[in-house]
């Protein structure tokens, strides 16, 4: 059940009404909100609701039994095995095909060829974004940073609420807790914001995104060797644009759906194609991830404060194990390096000039541009070969045969989003919220008609999707 679909807007329509009749009973809301949030995810597969409730059974357990415990040492042990079952369940499900293919492929390089037990594995959509969920609400409560949830009830509903369930943002339990211990309010801001959002989303992911994975990204990666400089270059691009609108698209339908029930998301995307280095890229894409990868790996590896050495050791696995966090191949796993490796070389350089003798801003944020847009090369293409054949494909100058003027429009208008004003939406909807509530509702009915003109047929599923 993908957000921009009719069977969507009809599942939320009686979701939200229903929802705000229960709106004095915060118990009972929160009881329908899980209920709705379970069937939603049962129209992928409903045998993994099942994996959904043993999840966050198993992170209210833990939390509960270290909350109890006033032994140090027993509080860790407890966190410890908390976080193993996570990454237990995660591993399993996600990456137990990958390291059987690997081990058999090392065993028979040295002659011992075997049969390893390979098992079909259906990964279930959004397991990593749970994960995390459940992974942090654990830590959090043992270090004392957010308290045990009141009921399991929360728990379940932290781990499974819809608008985050399959792609984030990653909500962590010190945020949206409390606001389960309340009866929520929809303020006339919240709903502008949120309704404005979700037109702001649908745009860019059923226009920008598809139009551009459909009729120049998809062909053009899936054969690269049949396509010149041009068709390649402009696919390279295009795929940043795709992959930027498409998943801050998600991020902000679901901000949007969030705040039309009461509650409050934070924000995932910050214009992330002006950033001036590696580093700064990962303070404005997928936030929600790299702040969870800070707060839950490189903090607790050390982080920056045991000299420079450890320091670049310390981002470099970060960033390595984010890469696979992305998905079991080695092409993320490399895309990861790349990422890890150009943060150590940003840290080296500047413990070796300072701060004060920079490149200028524009040619700093070029050249992360670009070293993003060589990792997304390897993010996209489904083998190492096949990035290659796009590396090598930039040097084979032949016409384009997939270029049009209106999918170039498309790629510079994606990145001409990044130069807006910041927190372009929010100001939008501070200025409409002063309007007439017939006159908002026309205006966003609008909206969303001419987005369903000029959108293509169909909706493709979200490319975080498979993470």
């Amino acid at each position: 059940m993908l957000f921009p679909t009719l069977a969507f807007g009809v599942f939320f329509l009686f979701v939200y009404f229903t929802a705000w009749s229960l709106d004095r009973e915060n118990g009972r809301r929160k009881l329908f909100l899980l209920l709705a949030s379970w069937f939603f995810y049962a129209q992928w597969d409903w045998r993994f609701v099942g994996l959904l409730i043993a999840s966050a059974v198993l992170n209210w357990g833990v939390a509960v039994l270290i909350n109890r415990s006033d032994e140090q040492a027993k509080r860790k042990w407890l966190v410890g095995l908390g976080v193993a079952c996570n990454l237990l369940i995660l591993g399993f499900f996600k990456y137990y095909g990958f390291f059987v293919e690997q081990a058999g492929d090392l065993l028979t390089r040295f002659g011992w060829e075997r049969d390893l037990p390979l098992l079909q594995i259906v990964l279930p959509v959004g397991i990593s974004f749970f994960t995390f969920q459940g992974i942090s609400y654990v830590v959090d409560v043992h270090r004392g940073k957010t308290p045990v949830a009141r009921s399991l009830l929360d728990v379940m509903l932290l781990m499974s609420f819809f608008p985050h369930l399959v792609a984030g943002p990653i909500v962590r339990a010190s945020d949206l807790l409390p606001q389960f211990d309340r009866a929520p309010r929809l303020t006339r801001e919240m709903a502008t914001h949120g309704l404005l959002l979700i037109c702001w989303g649908l745009f860019k992911k059923t226009v920008i995104a598809s139009e551009l994975s459909v009729g120049l990204v998809d062909p053009v990666f899936f054969d690269p060797s049949s396509y010149g400089t041009l068709d390649l270059l402009a696919a390279v691009y295009g795929y940043a644009v795709q992959i930027y609108c498409d998943f801050s698209a998600y991020s902000d339908m679901a901000i949007g759906i969030a705040a039309l029930l009461g509650y409050s998301f934070p924000r995932n995307f910050d214009q992330p194609y002006r950033a001036s280095s590696m580093q700064d890229f990962w303070r404005r894409w997928h936030i929600s991830l790299s702040s969870w990868l800070r707060d839950y790996l490189y903090v607790p590896l050390g982080g920056g404060k045991k000299g420079l050495v450890r320091s670049c050791l310390n981002v470099f696995i970060t960033m390595l194990l984010g890469g696979l966090w992305h998905g079991a191949a080695w092409t993320f796993v490399a895309w990861g390096a790349l990422h890890g490796g150009v943060q150590v070389v940003e840290r080296i350089g500047r413990s070796i000039m300072g701060t004060e003798r920079g490149l200028p801003v524009w040619i700093t944020t070029l050249v992360t541009f670009h070293i993003v847009c060589l990792g997304w090369i390897l993010f996209r293409a489904e083998t190492f070969p096949m990035a290659m054949e796009v590396l090598i494909g930039l040097g084979r100058f032949e016409p384009a045969t997939l270029v049009t003027p209106f999918l170039l429009a498309l790629i510079v208008g994606g990145l001409a989003m990044h130069w807006l004003p910041p927190r372009a939406v929010e100001g939008i909807a501070t200025w409409m919220k002063p309007a007439p509530s017939l006159t908002m509702g026309l205006l966003i009915g609008a909206a969303i008609l001419l987005v369903e003109a000029v959108r293509p047929d169909g909706v493709a599923p979200f490319i975080y999707f498979q993470f």
